[in-house]
């Protein structure tokens, strides 16, 4: 069975992998052919023998074996490709984005407050035809009112006016999609209020909506008793489930000590919502001789347990961990009730058949991995010990099982997220015991009953912890961190770590060191001297260039902010630099101070040693020279004409702006343009230059010195910028747009778009491809965009 569950498991993400969803006919095909495979199986395991034929020949017992395995990794793909096809039908057509649409409908699920609004799940009425059955809408605060949105419970009934678009997210390599995290959440559009909008009725309509109440109840009071508790947040989270109170430097210092998992609720808190549960009940049907004649208090405990987990899972908000904890935590409680015996292993490989069936997309999700993997590792070490009772067992057993389990481990943190933390063992022996045996009873018992006291307490012990927790963190060697290894070298991992947990007298454990030495060693391929690759980031509306050499790195524009708490810098271009196994940057060049180009500049200095910095002349330069100030030691220099640096062969040459120019009107014409140029082709980069500053180039410095193999073209292709002379002077074989997904400026404009196609040049553009990458090397110049290079069926759906 195990077996049968592991290929049903491949066959899923296997189907996770496509580019393309497989056309009906191939499905009813499948299903067919699936249906055959299974009668058949089921004939030959149930023929009965011939006479003087031995009971199951090796013969018959292969090909059952093989028809077993074909029939589970094809439940696994046609499942998958079941639930793909009737998600993706249910989608918002094209000529309904960006359009008023008056829509009428209910909240549902937990409302997600925002520091400028709040963002909410929505399921609108049949009114409108073509709009999805479940959306994402946002609210925000209007720019001339200090006003928020009115606040938005589950289960109302209200009606907006909403624009909405497609599902789209950053594609960007190692990136997260957002698409996939969409699909898998159901949510076939995104969106916001226009206006109009009117509540029409303010009951929980479902037994859901009214324990998202509860949860939102629970919320709104922790946050208002705790007021300005530094880790009120955390509580929140332990409790139901919610993690947006939580702030970013809590999270690094959770990421560098490992200890995440405890602020995610996951089969531990579960595990001890149900054993207290058991353990109350228990205690008191025994107590009562004729509940006990009824029904044996064992029996009367695992109900207990069930209901009790139940209702923590239903508060915490069903994530994949809490999915995978309940239904291990349900079949260990109907076994008991039903009189039979199953063997942990079993029970785990049916939580995740169970997972899975419920949610295919599970397999693209982080958590889904670590959390099996966890309690695999758990189990099988405890396994090892079945039956051991000597002195000191338990706490031996418990400091095996954390070694255990972060050893496990490191090859998918390697994979998910390119660093794991080499002091979790000791924060997790510190916070496992407080956070889970102390804090987390502590919490519930607070939400439970109206009294502040446990509330108060919780939060006392859990900052007591935080001050060892965060000196562990601030270690220079809390945390491993290299770049994101090819997929055969995780598995390759995987093996490895599987072979060092069995018994010492295994052999191939030497190998099997070795080969997990190579994943923590490894590094990815750089550019030869003389050659160099630069990747235009998919950031959204604004840019973001990174340029690298056999042993250098640039960053040219750091993108913008998104709202209030986030940007460019720590969405995309850190983790994308963390992949890429870079930790350092030689420079930082920004083009000009506009907001869309320097937004995540403040995110990239904090988090990477930065050399030096370049700005234009003018705001920028100031600006920045602060920020370098206040994060590290970067020597902040103004951009002009002439400066020149080369970096492994790979000139780099500021041809703008110049000294004794003119102060342009608007400081896009002060932008700092760099080329970048190698043996086999070279690179332009003008940031916002726009019409004016073309024609100062060219005067300056004639047609042929700003002729390029590459340009990323000027203020994201606005009809500001591209002027017919520029182009032509330029002539490129590849002109590049970083332009947001339906942005409001309507960038790339068409005309320039036509423009560069014209003059010879093929035109990519991030909002539809992705990141480009331009490799430059001895023998040309080659363009790829991350949507072609990785596809998935549900990209652009």
């Amino acid at each position: 069975m195990r077996i049968v569950v592991a290929l049903f498991a491949i066959g899923i993400w296997l189907f996770q992998q496509q580019a393309e969803l497989p056309p009906s006919s191939w499905r009813i095909g499948g299903w067919c052919a699936w249906t055959v495979a299974l009668l058949l199986w089921f004939r030959l395991r149930h023929r009965p023998p011939v006479p003087g034929e031995a009971e199951r020949p090796p013969v018959r017992r292969l090909v059952l074996a093989a028809l077993a395995a074909g029939i589970a990794l094809g439940a696994g793909l046609l499942w998958s490709a079941q639930r793909a096809e009737g998600r993706l039908a249910d989608a918002l057509p094209m000529a309904l984005e960006g359009r008023d649409i008056v829509i009428t409908g209910r909240v549902d699920d937990l409302p997600q407050q925002l520091a400028d609004g709040v963002r909410f799940a929505f399921v609108p009425d049949a009114g409108v035809e073509g709009v999805p059955g479940r959306i994402q809408l946002s609210w925000y605060r209007l720019q001339d009112d200090d006003a928020s949105p009115p606040d938005v419970a589950a289960g109302e009934r209200w009606r907006f006016v909403v624009r909405l678009k497609r599902p789209h997210g950053f594609a960007n390599p190692a990136g997260f999609d957002y698409e996939a995290w969409l699909l898998e959440r159901e949510l076939r559009a995104t969106g916001y209020v226009r206006g109009g909008a009117r509540r029409l009725d303010a009951q929980a309509a479902s037994f859901m909506d009214r324990v998202h109440r509860a949860r939102s109840t629970i919320r709104d009071r922790f946050l208002t008793v705790l007021h300005d508790a530094p880790y009120a947040g955390v509580l929140v989270a332990l409790v139901i489930g919610d993690q947006q109170a939580i702030p970013a430097e809590q999270w690094e210092v959770f990421r560098r000590t490992g200890i995440s998992h405890l602020v995610a609720i996951s089969g531990m808190h579960i595990s001890l919502v149900g054993l207290i549960g058991a353990t109350l009940l228990g205690a008191l049907w025994r107590r009562v001789p004729p509940l006990v004649l009824r029904l044996p208090a064992r029996k009367a405990a695992a109900l207990a347990a069930i209901v009790a987990a139940t209702g923590y899972a239903l508060l915490a908000g069903m994530g994949i961990p809490v999915q995978r904890a309940l239904i291990m935590l349900c079949m260990a409680g109907l076994a008991l009730l039903l009189g039979r015996s199953l063997a942990p292993g079993r029970v785990l490989m049916l939580a995740l058949a169970g997972v899975l069936v419920i949610d295919p997309w599970a397999v693209l999700a982080a958590g889904f991995w670590l959390s099996f993997a966890a309690v695999g590792v758990i189990l099988l070490v405890l396994g090892a010990r079945h039956g051991v009772r000597e002195a000191g067992a338990g706490w031996r057993a418990a400091v095996k099982t954390q070694i255990a389990i972060t050893l496990a481990t490191v090859p998918l943190l390697v994979a998910l997220f390119q660093s794991f933390s080499i002091v979790s063992p000791l924060a997790n022996a510190l916070a496992i015991p407080v956070v889970s045996f102390v804090v987390t009873p502590l919490a519930l018992l607070a939400a439970l009953l109206p009294m502040d006291a446990p509330l108060d307490l919780a939060h006392w012990l859990l900052a007591v912890l935080m001050q060892a927790v965060t000196w562990l963190a601030g270690s220079e060697f809390a945390l491993w961190r290299q770049a994101a290894p090819p997929a055969w070298l995780v598995l390759a991992g995987v093996a490895a770590v599987a072979l060092l947990l069995l018994p010492c007298a295994t052999p191939a454990r030497p190998a099997a060191a070795t080969a997990l030495a190579a994943l923590l060693l490894w590094q990815p391929g750089r550019p030869a001297p003389g050659d160099f690759v630069a990747t235009v980031l998919d950031v959204g509306q604004g840019l973001a260039v990174h340029v690298q050499t056999a042993s250098h790195e640039l960053l040219y524009d750091a993108g913008p902010p998104y709202g209030d708490s986030a940007d460019a810098g720590e969405r995309v271009i850190l983790p994308f630099l963390a992949a890429a196994g870079v930790q350092r940057l030689d420079r930082i060049v920004l083009s000009h101070d506009d907001a869309d180009h320097v937004g995540g500049a403040g995110s990239v200095l904090a988090g990477l040693e930065v050399e030096s910095i370049l700005a234009a002349e003018g705001d920028a330069a100031g600006f920045w020279r602060d920020v370098a100030l206040r994060h590290g030691d970067a020597r902040p220099l103004a951009c002009s004409a002439g400066q020149h640096w080369t970096w492994d062969g790979v000139r780099f040459e500021v041809l703008h702006p110049w000294a004794g120019m003119r102060r342009a009107r608007r400081n896009n014409d002060l932008s700092c343009v760099l080329k970048v140029t190698a043996a086999g082709g070279s690179l332009l980069l003008v940031g916002d230059l726009e019409v004016r500053g073309e024609a100062a180039m060219i005067a300056r410095y004639g047609a042929a010195a700003l002729a390029s193999s590459v340009v990323v073209v000027g203020h994201h292709g606005s009809r500001t910028s591209s002027s017919p002379a520029f182009v032509d002077a330029v002539l490129p074989e590849a002109a590049i747009h970083s332009a947001g997904y339906r942005n409001r400026f309507g960038h790339p404009y068409p005309a320039v778009w036509a423009r560069w196609a014209e003059a010879g040049a093929r035109n990519w553009r991030t909002d539809g491809q992705g990141a480009i990458r331009v490799r430059v090397t001895a023998a040309g110049v080659g363009v790829t965009a991350a949507r072609e290079q990785e596809p998935r069926y549900w990209h652009g759906r």
